[in-house]
């Protein structure tokens, strides 16, 4: 084996002398992360279980990131900028669809050997998850107690709910491409959850109608579309892995657990875009 690596570096000039230069390790900060998996038992499993959640909470810095970045080209009415960086969001969003598979090879056997000692920690709780909700339109206040423990992460939740949401952006870009749109809609509470709206509706409705004339708006509405209907299979899969997992048990973090997700699987960010599969 030794031989066949080495023959296949021949003529390469590999670099390596790194006693002054930063190696790929360092650039990539990895001892702090190959080091992360802290478990609290020496059960096998509870690093699969670790790095899963851990994996899940890059893809969605990753999405986030993205999505927020999404909503400044929007702001500027750039528009294929903001699809290049959705079209980066749904495929993050189908490798945390597909962890699920990995983390359902933990049998109920398995995860009861150090259940217990999560205590009250729950993936309901995470931040980043919230903010994603947040950017997306979905906003919610009930939850930011839970937070209140680390400033720095209540404080970046608070700014998340302070900003205009995706969709909130798209609306405003469709008013300036000269749709009525109720000035209640234009200059409502961004901090508050998105309520539908007839007029708004009423205007997505025109550009599914006329896709050849509003057609850069048309594909952004399909992106969202995209986004959403990815974010609730990811619900769905989170939901049976759950139920494979523990079944009907409550949560850990207090939540009813299965019963809980199924019910947030039938919520939406993008009403409007949905009820009109139907009405068109």
């Amino acid at each position: 084996m030794n031989e066949y690596q080495d023959q296949s570096l021949e003529g390469e000039r590999i670099k390596t002398d790194f006693l002054k230069d930063m190696t790929y390790s360092e650039y990539l900060n990895l001892d702090n992360i190959l080091t992360a998996q802290k478990t609290l038992t020496d059960e096998h499993d509870e690093t699969l279980f670790i790095i899963i959640h851990q994996v899940a909470e890059l893809w969605m810095k990753l999405a986030i990131h993205e999505v927020n970045a999404a909503i400044e080209d929007i702001r500027g009415d750039d528009f294929r900028m903001a699809f290049k960086k959705l079209a980066r969001v749904t495929n993050i969003q189908n490798q945390l669809i597909t962890s699920w598979d990995v983390l359902a090879t933990l049998t109920p056997s398995d995860y009861l050997k150090f259940r217990d000692s999560l205590g009250s920690a729950s993936g309901f709780q995470s931040y980043q998850n919230r903010m994603m909700e947040f950017s997306l339109g979905y906003k919610t206040t009930h939850a930011l107690k839970i937070y209140e423990k680390d400033p720095e992460i209540y404080r970046l939740l608070k700014a998340q709910l302070g900003t205009p949401s995706i969709y909130d952006e798209v609306i405003h870009a469709t008013a300036r491409q000269g749709f009525d749109i109720d000035e209640g809609v234009l200059k409502r509470d961004i901090t508050q959850n998105y309520e539908p709206n007839a007029s708004v509706k009423e205007a997505f409705r025109q550009i599914y109608l006329n896709t050849d004339k509003y057609f850069e708006l048309y594909e952004m509405l399909e992106k969202l579309v995209d986004v959403e209907d990815l974010y609730s299979q990811w619900r769905f899969r989170h939901m049976k892995t759950v139920e494979r997992i523990i079944g009907f048990k409550k949560g850990t973090g207090g939540s009813s657990g299965v019963n809980y997700l199924k019910r947030v699987i039938d919520d939406y960010f993008f009403r409007e875009l949905w009820e009109l599969r139907t009405e068109l």
